[in-house]
Order: C-alpha cells, then sequence, then structure tokens
C-alpha cells in the first residue's frame, strides 16, 4: 500500500469501536424525543442525539416551515437556506457533504427536513434520516391509536339511547307533584347518570366507579320499567379498588336492560357481580332475557352487529388492546334462554391507573 494511502487510513484504525449499548440507547432516545413530532418539545434534543451519533458539525431538524431546530453552529451563509427551501419544494435530498438536507417523509407524506452539516458520510446521513422517519411513523400511530380509542368512548357515549333519556325525564317530571321526594332523588340521579357518562375522563376508573354508574343507570331504569325489572348487585369488597378502562361495565349492563329484559312484555332480572378469582377480577353480567343466536353474538364481537349494537364490540376491543389477547369479553346466549357477559380482567396491570 502506498504511504499516502497508509497515512489516510490510520486514523480510523487508531479510534476505538461505539459502544453498541450506547449507539441503541441513544437511538431510544432520540424515538422518545420525537414522540410529540417535528413540534414537540423534544425536538431539541432529538438533533442533539442525531449530531453525536452521526458525529456531524451539526444538526437541524425542521417540519413544513423550514425553520430548523438546531444542534451544533449554524453553518455559515444561506446555502443551507436555499437547499431546505428546495427539498421542501421538490422533497428529494439535495447537497453532498460538508451538507446536505434530507426530506422526511412520513406516511408517504412529507413531514419536514433533516439538515446534516459536516464530514458525514452518504450512508451515515442516510441512516439518520430513516431512524428520523421511523420515530415520526411511530408517534404518528401513536397518535392515531389515541385518537381512534377516544373516538370508541365518544361512540359509547353516543349509544346513550334517547328514548331512555325521554323515558327517564318523563317519569321524573310525573313525580314532582305526587312524590316530590323521589322525584328529586331521581333528578340527582340522572344528574350522576349524565355527569359520568358524558363528561371528560381520564383512560382509566376503578370498579368501584363503574358500579356506582351501574347502580344509578338502574335507579333510573327501574323508575321507568316497574316491576318490570328486577335488579341484583353484588360486588366484593376486594375488587373496588381495581382499575380499569373507563366505560366498560356499563354499556354492557345498558345492553342488558335495553336488548334482553326491555323487549319482553314480562320484564326480567339483571344480575351483576364482581368478584376476586386468583389474581383476575371477574365480573358477570346476567339477564333473563330474550337472548339471541350464538351466531349473532358471535358477529357482534366481530364488530359486524347492527348500527346499535357497537358497545359490546367497542368494550371488548379495549379490553384486549389494554390486557393483551387472553382478556376480553366472554358471551354465553341462545335465543329465549337470557344472556351472560363475562369480563375477566388482571387486578394490576402496568400503567393501568385511574
Amino acid at each position: 500500500m502506498p504511504q499516502d494511502d497508509q497515512r489516510s487510513w490510520l486514523p480510523f484504525a487508531r479510534r476505538a469501536p461505539a459502544d453498541p449499548g450506547a449507539v441503541l440507547a441513544s437511538a431510544r432516545r432520540i424515538g422518545e424525543d420525537l414522540a410529540d413530532g417535528l413540534t414537540g418539545t423534544g425536538v431539541a434534543s432529538a438533533a442533539r442525539g442525531l449530531r453525536g451519533l452521526v458525529a456531524a458539525d451539526a444538526v437541524g431538524l425542521a417540519d413544513l416551515s423550514g425553520r430548523p431546530t438546531w444542534a451544533g453552529p449554524v453553518p455559515g451563509g444561506t446555502k443551507w437556506l436555499a437547499q431546505v427551501d428546495e427539498v421542501l419544494h421538490s422533497e428529494t435530498r439535495v447537497g453532498r457533504p460538508p451538507l446536505v438536507v434530507s426530506p422526511l417523509h412520513v406516511h408517504d407524506e412529507l413531514a419536514g427536513v433533516l439538515v446534516v452539516a459536516g464530514a458525514v458520510s452518504p450512508r451515515a446521513s442516510r441512516e439518520a434520516t430513516e431512524l428520523v422517519v421511523a420515530a415520526l411513523e411511530r408517534a404518528r400511530l401513536e397518535a392515531s391509536a389515541e385518537q381512534a380509542a377516544q373516538a370508541e368512548l365518544r361512540a359509547l357515549r353516543a349509544e346513550i339511547s334517547p328514548h331512555f333519556v325521554y323515558n327517564a325525564l318523563t317519569v321524573i317530571a310525573a313525580l314532582v307533584h305526587s312524590d316530590p321526594e323521589r322525584s328529586h332523588e331521581l333528578m340527582l340521579d340522572f344528574a350522576d347518570y349524565n355527569r359520568y357518562s358524558l363528561a371528560r375522563h381520564g383512560d382509566y376508573t376503578t370498579v368501584a366507579e363503574e358500579f356506582h354508574a351501574i347502580e344509578t343507570y338502574l335507579a333510573l331504569q327501574r323508575a321507568v320499567l316497574g316491576e318490570r325489572l328486577r335488579v341484583q348487585v353484588r360486588v366484593a369488597p376486594e375488587v373496588l379498588a381495581v382499575a380499569i378502562p373507563y366505560l366498560v361495565l356499563q354499556p354492557l349492563v345498558e345492553n342488558a336492560v335495553r336488548h334482553g329484559v326491555e323487549p319482553r312484555p314480562t320484564g326480567g332480572v339483571v344480575q351483576v357481580r364482581g368478584e376476586a378469582e386468583g389474581g383476575d377480577c371477574v365480573i358477570t353480567v346476567d339477564d333473563d332475557g330474550v337472548g339471541m343466536a350464538p351466531a349473532h353474538a358471535e358477529a357482534i364481537l366481530a364488530g359486524r352487529g347492527p348500527a346499535d349494537s357497537v358497545g359490546l364490540a367497542n368494550v371488548d376491543r379495549r379490553l384486549r388492546n389494554v390486557y393483551g389477547p387472553w382478556y376480553g369479553l366472554v358471551v354465553e346466549t341462545e335465543r329465549d334462554a337470557g344472556t351472560r357477559v363475562v369480563v375477566r380482567m388482571p387486578m394490576f396491570a402496568p400503567g393501568v391507573v385511574p
């Protein structure tokens, strides 16, 4: 090998190899810093992490506004400004070391640009771009999942039957003169029911809160249906503090009343039980109403039921998303034989906190 070639390679031979653990940790932190996208509070930290990862003089991250957040000294002159503008219009990489500007395509849409200044290899620049794109795509997917979860809650709230609301208010109004004390109690129950069902909540609540909402709803339905609805509610004290996803149990009880007991001329019984079984909390909602064909119940759980029956599929999907595929709803039913819905969830689960 010629002497000049030996001198050019010696500096690389003397370098200590990068610590793989440190590289992976840096990549993970960059992903976390970009959880809120290119306009979040972690962009500056992500730029610093990228600069260290590729040993650049400076790294800039910009959204579609074209105003980068820099780590390291901003390149002199206006060349980088022109390159950023060109990339935002052409959506293709521009420049070569020591100044490269790359587009950031997130799910095939331009989200911003990455500016790398310094003697950084083209491969390292491309890998840095892919790392940022992957982090932004993951952040967008997580945001979409959160939006979907909120949409599912809105769907559950929208299932509150206008017919039930009308009937409850009619009964309350009829009792104003004949039994004002009872009317006052029911009005408080109605306000409590709406507060819990319609107000904004966090992702999780407790079994105690859900059972309180159930009892409020059943009190109103007993006032509407009279002797046609009989109710039994039993919950073991040890499960009252268990954290569960918000609006999981109440829709099941509403289904038991609306689709099980109410269609029967003679009414029926709704039983709700909560107990501990080993490390699990098990909630059972039974009714002796009209029931349904097992194939129809299967279709409802799969999301293929009527438009007014999204509650079961919604609850089942949310439980599985939170606790895993081994959990969710079990539905036992047959025509004219009533319906039993069993909810099983862990007594404690990481991240599930009311």
